[in-house]
Protein backbone atom coordinates (compact mmCIF):
# COMPACT_ATOMS: atom_id res chain seq x y z
CA UNK A 1 0.00 0.00 0.00
CA UNK A 2 2.84 2.40 0.87
CA UNK A 3 4.47 1.84 -2.51
CA UNK A 4 1.13 2.46 -4.19
CA UNK A 5 0.76 5.76 -2.35
CA UNK A 6 4.27 6.83 -3.33
CA UNK A 7 3.55 5.92 -6.94
CA UNK A 8 0.27 7.82 -6.83
CA UNK A 9 2.05 10.89 -5.41
CA UNK A 10 4.65 10.74 -8.16
CA UNK A 11 1.91 10.52 -10.79
CA UNK A 12 0.09 13.48 -9.18
CA UNK A 13 3.23 15.60 -9.24
CA UNK A 14 3.83 14.66 -12.87
CA UNK A 15 0.25 15.49 -13.83
CA UNK A 16 0.52 18.84 -12.04
CA UNK A 17 3.64 19.74 -13.97
CA UNK A 18 2.04 18.60 -17.22
CA UNK A 19 -1.00 20.73 -16.44
CA UNK A 20 1.09 23.87 -16.04
CA UNK A 21 3.20 23.13 -19.10
CA UNK A 22 -0.01 22.51 -21.00
CA UNK A 23 -1.02 26.06 -20.21
CA UNK A 24 2.16 27.28 -21.86
CA UNK A 25 1.40 25.20 -24.94
CA UNK A 26 -2.13 26.59 -24.93
CA UNK A 27 -0.76 30.14 -24.67
CA UNK A 28 1.52 29.59 -27.66
CA UNK A 29 -1.41 28.31 -29.70
CA UNK A 30 -3.52 31.35 -28.76
CA UNK A 31 -0.64 33.67 -29.69
CA UNK A 32 -0.47 32.05 -33.13
CA UNK A 33 -4.21 32.64 -33.46
CA UNK A 34 -3.79 36.30 -32.49
CA UNK A 35 -5.94 36.05 -29.37
CA UNK A 36 -3.36 37.74 -27.19
CA UNK A 37 -5.51 38.62 -24.17
CA UNK A 38 -6.59 34.98 -23.82
CA UNK A 39 -2.99 33.84 -24.24
CA UNK A 40 -1.83 36.06 -21.40
CA UNK A 41 -4.10 34.43 -18.79
CA UNK A 42 -2.60 30.89 -18.78
CA UNK A 43 0.86 32.30 -19.37
CA UNK A 44 0.65 34.54 -16.31
CA UNK A 45 -0.26 31.50 -14.25
CA UNK A 46 2.61 29.48 -15.69
CA UNK A 47 5.07 32.31 -14.96
CA UNK A 48 4.43 32.06 -11.20
CA UNK A 49 3.68 28.34 -10.74
CA UNK A 50 6.44 26.30 -9.11
CA UNK A 51 6.33 23.64 -11.83
CA UNK A 52 6.61 25.97 -14.81
CA UNK A 53 8.12 29.28 -13.70
CA UNK A 54 11.64 28.08 -14.47
CA UNK A 55 10.76 26.16 -17.63
CA UNK A 56 12.53 27.50 -20.70
CA UNK A 57 9.42 27.16 -22.85
CA UNK A 58 7.49 29.44 -20.48
CA UNK A 59 9.95 32.23 -21.18
CA UNK A 60 9.91 31.50 -24.90
CA UNK A 61 6.11 31.87 -24.84
CA UNK A 62 6.49 35.11 -22.90
CA UNK A 63 8.84 36.39 -25.58
CA UNK A 64 6.43 35.39 -28.33
CA UNK A 65 3.57 37.17 -26.55
CA UNK A 66 5.51 40.41 -26.11
CA UNK A 67 6.71 40.38 -29.71
CA UNK A 68 3.16 39.74 -30.90
CA UNK A 69 1.94 42.69 -28.79
CA UNK A 70 4.33 44.94 -30.71
CA UNK A 71 3.32 43.51 -34.09
CA UNK A 72 -0.46 43.58 -33.59
CA UNK A 73 -2.66 46.34 -34.99
CA UNK A 74 -5.23 45.73 -32.26
CA UNK A 75 -4.81 48.69 -29.90
CA UNK A 76 -6.67 46.83 -27.14
CA UNK A 77 -3.69 44.47 -26.86
CA UNK A 78 -0.97 47.15 -26.68
CA UNK A 79 -1.13 47.36 -22.88
CA UNK A 80 -0.57 43.64 -22.38
CA UNK A 81 3.20 44.02 -22.35
CA UNK A 82 5.28 47.01 -21.30
CA UNK A 83 8.20 47.82 -23.62
CA UNK A 84 7.31 44.73 -25.67
CA UNK A 85 10.43 44.28 -27.81
CA UNK A 86 12.89 44.76 -24.97
CA UNK A 87 10.78 42.41 -22.83
CA UNK A 88 10.65 39.85 -25.65
CA UNK A 89 14.43 39.89 -26.00
CA UNK A 90 14.96 39.41 -22.27
CA UNK A 91 12.46 36.52 -22.24
CA UNK A 92 14.13 34.77 -25.18
CA UNK A 93 17.55 35.15 -23.57
CA UNK A 94 16.20 33.69 -20.32
CA UNK A 95 14.69 30.77 -22.25
CA UNK A 96 18.09 30.01 -23.80
CA UNK A 97 19.78 30.29 -20.40
CA UNK A 98 17.36 27.84 -18.76
CA UNK A 99 17.62 25.22 -21.50
CA UNK A 100 20.86 23.48 -20.59
CA UNK A 101 20.61 21.07 -23.52
CA UNK A 102 20.72 23.90 -26.09
CA UNK A 103 17.53 22.99 -27.92
CA UNK A 104 15.97 26.40 -27.39
CA UNK A 105 18.96 28.17 -28.93
CA UNK A 106 18.73 25.94 -32.00
CA UNK A 107 15.00 26.58 -32.18
CA UNK A 108 15.50 30.34 -32.14
CA UNK A 109 18.19 30.17 -34.81
CA UNK A 110 16.28 27.74 -37.05
CA UNK A 111 13.06 29.75 -36.89
CA UNK A 112 14.99 33.02 -37.35
CA UNK A 113 13.28 34.45 -34.27
CA UNK A 114 16.02 37.02 -33.71
CA UNK A 115 15.90 38.07 -37.34
CA UNK A 116 12.26 39.09 -37.00
CA UNK A 117 12.96 40.70 -33.62
CA UNK A 118 15.84 42.74 -35.08
CA UNK A 119 13.57 43.93 -37.89
CA UNK A 120 10.93 44.91 -35.34
CA UNK A 121 13.54 46.90 -33.41
CA UNK A 122 14.68 48.66 -36.58
CA UNK A 123 11.09 49.67 -37.36
CA UNK A 124 10.53 50.77 -33.78
CA UNK A 125 13.75 52.78 -33.70
CA UNK A 126 12.95 54.47 -37.02
CA UNK A 127 9.46 55.45 -35.85
CA UNK A 128 10.82 56.81 -32.57
CA UNK A 129 13.51 58.75 -34.43
CA UNK A 130 10.90 60.33 -36.71
CA UNK A 131 8.90 61.24 -33.58
CA UNK A 132 12.09 62.88 -32.21
CA UNK A 133 12.17 60.47 -29.26
CA UNK A 134 15.90 60.04 -29.71
CA UNK A 135 16.80 58.34 -26.41
CA UNK A 136 14.20 55.64 -27.00
CA UNK A 137 15.28 55.30 -30.63
CA UNK A 138 18.89 54.83 -29.53
CA UNK A 139 17.85 52.10 -27.10
CA UNK A 140 15.98 50.27 -29.88
CA UNK A 141 18.93 50.50 -32.29
CA UNK A 142 21.39 49.39 -29.60
CA UNK A 143 19.27 46.33 -28.85
CA UNK A 144 19.07 45.59 -32.58
CA UNK A 145 22.85 45.72 -32.76
CA UNK A 146 23.26 43.47 -29.72
CA UNK A 147 20.92 40.89 -31.28
CA UNK A 148 22.47 40.90 -34.75
CA UNK A 149 25.99 40.63 -33.34
CA UNK A 150 25.02 37.53 -31.34
CA UNK A 151 25.47 33.93 -32.46
CA UNK A 152 21.67 33.46 -32.35
CA UNK A 153 21.14 35.73 -35.37
CA UNK A 154 20.95 33.93 -38.71
CA UNK A 155 22.07 36.18 -41.53
CA UNK A 156 24.36 39.01 -42.58
CA UNK A 157 24.81 42.08 -40.40
CA UNK A 158 23.16 45.27 -41.63
CA UNK A 159 25.90 47.90 -41.40
CA UNK A 160 23.31 50.66 -41.62
CA UNK A 161 22.17 49.93 -38.07
CA UNK A 162 25.41 51.39 -36.69
CA UNK A 163 24.84 54.61 -38.60
CA UNK A 164 21.24 54.79 -37.36
CA UNK A 165 22.43 54.34 -33.79
CA UNK A 166 25.05 57.03 -34.32
CA UNK A 167 22.47 59.53 -35.55
CA UNK A 168 20.17 58.75 -32.62
CA UNK A 169 23.09 59.19 -30.22
CA UNK A 170 24.00 62.57 -31.77
CA UNK A 171 20.44 63.81 -31.42
CA UNK A 172 20.40 62.56 -27.82
CA UNK A 173 23.53 64.56 -27.07
CA UNK A 174 25.48 61.35 -26.41
CA UNK A 175 28.45 62.18 -28.58
CA UNK A 176 30.88 59.61 -27.16
CA UNK A 177 28.45 56.83 -28.04
CA UNK A 178 27.90 58.39 -31.45
CA UNK A 179 31.64 58.31 -32.14
CA UNK A 180 31.73 54.62 -31.28
CA UNK A 181 29.00 53.80 -33.80
CA UNK A 182 30.35 56.06 -36.55
CA UNK A 183 33.82 54.59 -36.08
CA UNK A 184 32.30 51.15 -36.63
CA UNK A 185 30.84 52.45 -39.91
CA UNK A 186 34.22 53.87 -40.92
CA UNK A 187 35.96 50.56 -40.11
CA UNK A 188 33.40 48.70 -42.23
CA UNK A 189 33.81 51.28 -45.04
CA UNK A 190 30.10 52.11 -44.85
CA UNK A 191 29.09 55.37 -46.61
CA UNK A 192 32.68 56.19 -47.48
CA UNK A 193 33.90 59.45 -45.99
CA UNK A 194 30.60 60.41 -44.32
CA UNK A 195 31.20 58.63 -40.95
CA UNK A 196 34.49 60.52 -40.56
CA UNK A 197 32.61 63.81 -40.92
CA UNK A 198 30.16 62.65 -38.26
CA UNK A 199 32.99 61.69 -35.92
CA UNK A 200 34.62 65.08 -36.39
CA UNK A 201 31.35 66.90 -35.73
CA UNK A 202 30.82 64.84 -32.58
CA UNK A 203 34.26 65.78 -31.26
CA UNK A 204 33.51 69.41 -32.10
CA UNK A 205 30.22 69.20 -30.20
CA UNK A 206 32.22 67.94 -27.21
CA UNK A 207 34.51 70.95 -27.50
CA UNK A 208 37.52 68.94 -28.63
CA UNK A 209 38.64 70.89 -31.71
CA UNK A 210 42.02 69.15 -31.79
CA UNK A 211 40.53 65.69 -32.28
CA UNK A 212 37.87 67.10 -34.61
CA UNK A 213 40.61 68.49 -36.84
CA UNK A 214 42.79 65.39 -36.60
CA UNK A 215 39.96 63.23 -37.95
CA UNK A 216 39.61 65.42 -41.05
CA UNK A 217 43.27 66.02 -41.84
CA UNK A 218 44.59 63.27 -44.01
CA UNK A 219 41.20 62.34 -45.45
CA UNK A 220 42.15 63.84 -48.80
CA UNK A 221 44.71 61.03 -49.12
CA UNK A 222 42.11 58.39 -48.18
CA UNK A 223 39.42 59.88 -50.39
CA UNK A 224 41.20 61.70 -53.24
CA UNK A 225 38.97 63.91 -55.33
CA UNK A 226 36.26 64.24 -52.68
CA UNK A 227 35.59 68.00 -52.43
CA UNK A 228 33.58 67.57 -49.23
CA UNK A 229 36.74 66.79 -47.27
CA UNK A 230 38.10 70.29 -47.81
CA UNK A 231 34.68 71.88 -47.28
CA UNK A 232 34.22 70.15 -43.94
CA UNK A 233 37.68 71.23 -42.85
CA UNK A 234 36.81 74.80 -43.86
CA UNK A 235 33.63 74.62 -41.76
CA UNK A 236 35.65 73.32 -38.83
CA UNK A 237 38.15 76.19 -39.10
CA UNK A 238 35.33 78.73 -39.32
CA UNK A 239 33.56 77.29 -36.26
CA UNK A 240 36.77 77.17 -34.24
CA UNK A 241 37.77 80.71 -35.23
CA UNK A 242 40.81 79.70 -37.31
CA UNK A 243 40.11 82.30 -39.97
CA UNK A 244 43.53 82.25 -41.62
CA UNK A 245 43.39 78.48 -42.10
CA UNK A 246 39.83 78.72 -43.39
CA UNK A 247 40.76 81.45 -45.88
CA UNK A 248 43.77 79.45 -47.07
CA UNK A 249 41.63 76.41 -47.83
CA UNK A 250 38.90 78.56 -49.36
CA UNK A 251 41.51 79.95 -51.75
CA UNK A 252 42.42 76.41 -52.80
CA UNK A 253 38.76 75.39 -53.11
CA UNK A 254 37.92 78.44 -55.26
CA UNK A 255 40.78 77.63 -57.60
CA UNK A 256 39.39 74.10 -57.99
CA UNK A 257 35.75 75.20 -58.28
CA UNK A 258 35.58 78.87 -59.34
CA UNK A 259 31.82 78.79 -60.07
CA UNK A 260 30.82 77.68 -56.55
CA UNK A 261 29.00 80.69 -55.08
CA UNK A 262 28.98 79.19 -51.57
CA UNK A 263 32.79 79.37 -51.37
CA UNK A 264 32.75 83.11 -52.05
CA UNK A 265 29.88 83.49 -49.59
CA UNK A 266 31.85 81.71 -46.84
CA UNK A 267 34.92 83.82 -47.59
CA UNK A 268 32.85 87.00 -47.45
CA UNK A 269 31.31 86.10 -44.10
CA UNK A 270 34.75 85.42 -42.63
CA UNK A 271 35.97 88.84 -43.77
CA UNK A 272 32.76 90.42 -42.47
CA UNK A 273 33.35 88.87 -39.04
CA UNK A 274 36.93 90.15 -39.17
CA UNK A 275 35.53 93.67 -39.89
CA UNK A 276 37.36 93.71 -43.23
CA UNK A 277 34.45 95.23 -45.11
CA UNK A 278 36.06 95.86 -48.50
CA UNK A 279 37.28 92.27 -48.74
CA UNK A 280 33.89 91.02 -47.55
CA UNK A 281 32.05 93.09 -50.15
CA UNK A 282 34.29 91.85 -52.97
CA UNK A 283 33.74 88.18 -52.06
CA UNK A 284 30.01 88.53 -51.40
CA UNK A 285 29.35 90.45 -54.60
CA UNK A 286 31.12 87.68 -56.52
CA UNK A 287 28.81 85.19 -54.79
CA UNK A 288 25.80 87.30 -55.82
CA UNK A 289 27.08 87.35 -59.39
CA UNK A 290 27.25 83.55 -59.40
CA UNK A 291 23.87 83.08 -57.68
CA UNK A 292 21.65 86.16 -57.32
CA UNK A 293 18.79 84.14 -55.78
CA UNK A 294 20.55 83.24 -52.53
CA UNK A 295 19.05 85.29 -49.69
CA UNK A 296 21.99 85.01 -47.29
CA UNK A 297 24.45 86.46 -49.81
CA UNK A 298 22.21 89.38 -50.77
CA UNK A 299 21.68 90.15 -47.10
CA UNK A 300 25.41 89.71 -46.43
CA UNK A 301 26.46 92.29 -49.05
CA UNK A 302 23.90 94.75 -47.72
CA UNK A 303 25.10 94.19 -44.14
CA UNK A 304 28.73 94.70 -45.19
CA UNK A 305 27.91 98.04 -46.83
CA UNK A 306 25.82 99.14 -43.82
CA UNK A 307 28.56 98.23 -41.35
CA UNK A 308 31.18 99.99 -43.46
CA UNK A 309 29.03 103.11 -43.74
CA UNK A 310 28.27 103.10 -40.00
CA UNK A 311 32.00 102.95 -39.25
CA UNK A 312 32.55 105.87 -41.64
CA UNK A 313 29.87 107.90 -39.82
CA UNK A 314 31.53 107.19 -36.49
CA UNK A 315 34.84 108.46 -37.81
CA UNK A 316 33.14 111.51 -39.36
CA UNK A 317 31.88 112.55 -35.93
CA UNK A 318 35.49 113.15 -34.86
CA UNK A 319 36.10 115.65 -37.67
CA UNK A 320 36.04 119.24 -36.42
CA UNK A 321 36.15 121.02 -39.78
CA UNK A 322 32.59 121.58 -41.02
CA UNK A 323 33.36 121.14 -44.71
CA UNK A 324 35.42 118.02 -44.13
CA UNK A 325 32.69 116.64 -41.86
CA UNK A 326 30.02 117.29 -44.50
CA UNK A 327 32.11 115.59 -47.18
CA UNK A 328 32.70 112.57 -44.92
CA UNK A 329 28.98 112.28 -44.18
CA UNK A 330 28.14 112.45 -47.90
CA UNK A 331 30.70 109.73 -48.56
CA UNK A 332 29.22 107.51 -45.84
CA UNK A 333 25.68 108.14 -47.14
CA UNK A 334 26.79 107.04 -50.60
CA UNK A 335 27.98 103.75 -49.09
CA UNK A 336 24.60 103.32 -47.37
CA UNK A 337 23.00 103.81 -50.79
CA UNK A 338 25.06 100.92 -52.18
CA UNK A 339 23.50 98.60 -49.57
CA UNK A 340 19.94 99.39 -50.62
CA UNK A 341 19.53 97.22 -53.78
CA UNK A 342 20.96 94.20 -51.99
CA UNK A 343 18.66 94.58 -48.96
CA UNK A 344 15.64 95.13 -51.21
CA UNK A 345 16.52 91.97 -53.14
CA UNK A 346 16.92 90.09 -49.84
CA UNK A 347 13.43 91.30 -48.86
CA UNK A 348 12.05 89.92 -52.12
CA UNK A 349 13.72 86.56 -51.56
CA UNK A 350 12.59 86.27 -47.95
CA UNK A 351 9.64 88.53 -47.20
CA UNK A 352 8.92 89.57 -43.63
CA UNK A 353 12.39 88.77 -42.34
CA UNK A 354 12.75 91.01 -39.28
CA UNK A 355 16.47 91.69 -39.72
CA UNK A 356 16.07 92.63 -43.36
CA UNK A 357 13.14 94.93 -42.62
CA UNK A 358 15.03 96.64 -39.79
CA UNK A 359 18.00 97.19 -42.11
CA UNK A 360 15.70 98.64 -44.77
CA UNK A 361 14.12 100.95 -42.21
CA UNK A 362 17.56 102.31 -41.31
CA UNK A 363 18.53 102.72 -44.96
CA UNK A 364 15.33 104.53 -45.90
CA UNK A 365 15.84 106.84 -42.91
CA UNK A 366 19.47 107.54 -43.79
CA UNK A 367 18.62 108.17 -47.44
CA UNK A 368 15.61 110.36 -46.54
CA UNK A 369 13.19 108.09 -48.43
CA UNK A 370 10.25 109.08 -46.22
CA UNK A 371 7.46 107.15 -47.95
CA UNK A 372 9.47 103.94 -48.02
CA UNK A 373 10.53 104.49 -44.41
CA UNK A 374 6.93 104.85 -43.21
CA UNK A 375 5.87 101.84 -45.25
CA UNK A 376 8.49 99.48 -43.82
CA UNK A 377 8.05 100.90 -40.30
CA UNK A 378 4.33 100.10 -40.43
CA UNK A 379 5.10 96.62 -41.73
CA UNK A 380 7.48 95.94 -38.84
CA UNK A 381 4.90 97.14 -36.29
CA UNK A 382 2.24 94.95 -37.86
CA UNK A 383 4.49 91.90 -37.72
CA UNK A 384 5.38 92.61 -34.08
CA UNK A 385 1.70 92.83 -33.20
CA UNK A 386 1.17 89.45 -34.83
CA UNK A 387 3.74 87.92 -32.50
Amino acid sequence: MKKFLLLFAAISISLSAMSQKGKVTSALSLIDQGVLDKAKEPLDEAMVHEKSKNWFNTYFAQGRLCQAVYETDNQAYKSLCADPLSSAYKAYEKAIELDEKGGMKKRIITNMVYNSLALNLYNQGSALFEAKEFDAALKAFETQIEITESDKYAGAIDTGMYYNAGLAAVNSGKHEEAIKFFQKCADMKYLGVTPYFQISESYLAMGDTVKAESVLTGLEDKFPGDKNVKLNLIDLYIESGKNDDALRLLGEAKAEDPSNFSLFFAEGIIYLNMLKYDEAIASLEKSVELNPEFFETQYGVGAAYINKASEMFTKANDIMDVNEYSAAVDEATAVFAKALPFMEKADQLKPNDQYTLQSLRELYYRLKMTDKYEEVKAKIELLQQGQ
